[in-house]
């Protein structure tokens, strides 16, 4: 009698793996998937041992019917794929982040976490918003154009840099300087005194320890359910360039274990890519 599938398959599985595992092609392979250079290959590769883990976890079948298995590799493969393509689209600046502009003006952020800024905006309608990280500038602008389409707000937008070629906007005052030096922070602390609601959004020095600083200072001018947005908290594996060191998801950790006034706000990560995973902190006491 033929051998039963259910008998093949299991040895056939860890017979690929052992394959997959040594040989010297896949060697090279993870070292490119490593790199973060080879997604489409990342994806077959990491669908192929999804496949095989939830099908057949050591050797024997782990799911009681098929569907039961579609159902759990769907929700297994969903963020594999958004991980695949957040990688793709953050690995290729020249074509998307550093190739974006509002109106005419470099803007580094994500389109899809801009969007969510203006349906915050929308919300909150914040009479100032606080940028820690000005660039360019392109920010600072889209800022200050939702806050026209809105009628209200106003936008300080802080640099280390000075730069003469930054967007003039009414709405927008820049400061130069640290964003946690105490000159900057009483500069801050004279524009935010009469204003009833204020949103903080954090975009300059990536490291733990600065971003930290920058939730601990910038935190208490937030106002009750308006946001402390921390940026591109997807640094040091999560899920692009792993070897960052501790960073803003890292700061966003411990800041959280230190106060119950701000809890992560994941439904403003619907689109699924955001630089800001965890990032959207909201102001709940």
């Amino acid at each position: 009698m033929p051998t039963p599938l259910d008998a093949i398959l299991p040895r056939m599985a860890q017979r690929l793996r052992f394959a997959l595992r040594r040989c010297h092609a896949c060697r090279i392979v993870h070292k490119c998937l490593t790199d973060g250079k080879v997604y489409c290959i990342s994806i077959i590769y990491d669908t192929l041992f999804l496949l095989l883990d939830i099908f057949w976890m050591s050797g024997e079948r782990t799911c009681a019917n098929d569907d039961e298995a579609v159902m759990k590799f769907k929700q297994k493969l969903r963020p594999l794929l958004v991980d695949a393509f957040h990688k793709l689209y953050y690995g290729s600046k020249r074509q998307t982040r550093h190739n974006t502009f509002w109106l005419g003006v470099p803007c580094f952020k994500c389109p899809l976490d801009l969007w969510i800024y203006q349906e915050i905006i929308f919300e909150v309608r914040p009479d100032i918003i606080i940028e820690a990280g000005t660039a360019s500038g392109g920010s600072a602008l889209f800022l200050a154009c939702v806050c026209d389409w809105i009628g209200s707000g106003s936008i300080v937008s802080i640099d280390i840099q000075e730069r003469a070629d930054l967007p003039k906007h009414n709405r927008i005052n820049y400061l130069v300087g640290s964003s946690v030096s105490d000159p900057i922070v009483q500069q801050v602390s004279r524009f935010v005194a009469d204003k009833h609601s204020v949103l903080v959004v954090l975009d300059s020095d990536h490291s733990r320890e600065h971003v930290l600083e920058e939730l601990r200072i910038y935190s208490r001018f937030v106002t009750l359910n308006s946001y402390v947005i921390v940026e591109d908290t997807n640094l040091n594996g999560h899920p692009i360039k792993p070897a960052f060191g501790p960073g803003p998801m890292e700061a966003v950790v411990e800041f959280l274990q230190q106060t119950d006034r701000f809890a992560i706000d994941a439904d403003r990560e619907k689109f699924f890519l955001t630089f800001n995973p965890k990032g959207y902190l909201k102001r709940v006491r």
